[in-house]
């Protein structure tokens, strides 16, 4: 994949995060549903984790306690996607090539028996893919919560002519 493919997968995951957000913050029962304020912190806190690594950064993410209820999640994560965005804004070829030193390798080769090296290029793939993962889950949770999940496909966002995400 190109770089440009690389950021659009990340464009896309704003996109479909901020309009996530807005949903969950106006479903009726989300602030009270702890599965949806872990899972939002959890899916958060994955990329935040990824790019301190890729910056060689020592591991800051915030314990959920810390955070003490949606909005205040909603805040963090608003926040992580604007590191995101400066990473994003900067890659190039040879970065994507890069092996990524991953702090947690060690815990997943104990788990997995093995924890090869991946590529940076690699790394932002599962971002997105885990992004979507969670995504899903907090959907089906937010139509439980009395909410109306969004549309969050990346074709649907191709089809709408990359659309900027909307925080507000």
């Amino acid at each position: 994949m190109t770089v440009a493919a690389y950021r659009d997968l990340l464009l896309h995951m704003e996109w479909a995060d901020s309009r996530l957000w807005a949903a969950a913050l106006n479903a009726p029962g989300a602030a009270r549903d702890a599965r949806i304020r872990e899972f939002l912190h959890h899916y958060h806190a994955t990329p935040l984790a990824y790019l301190q690594a890729l910056r060689g950064r020592p591991l800051e993410i915030p314990e959920l306690r810390d955070l003490p209820d949606l909005s205040a999640v909603a805040r963090w994560a608003r926040g992580v996607h604007r590191e995101l965005a400066g990473f994003r804004d900067g890659l190039d070829e040879a970065h994507l090539d890069r092996l990524a030193e991953l702090p947690w390798a060690g815990r997943v080769a104990a788990r997995l028996g093995s924890a090869g090296p991946a590529t940076v290029a690699e790394c932002l793939l599962q971002l997105a893919l885990h992004s979507a993962h969670h995504r899903g889950q907090v959907a089906a949770w937010l139509r439980e919560a009395g909410g109306e999940p969004p549309l969050t496909d990346f074709i649907a966002w191709v089809w709408m002519r990359r659309p900027a995400p909307t925080w507000d």
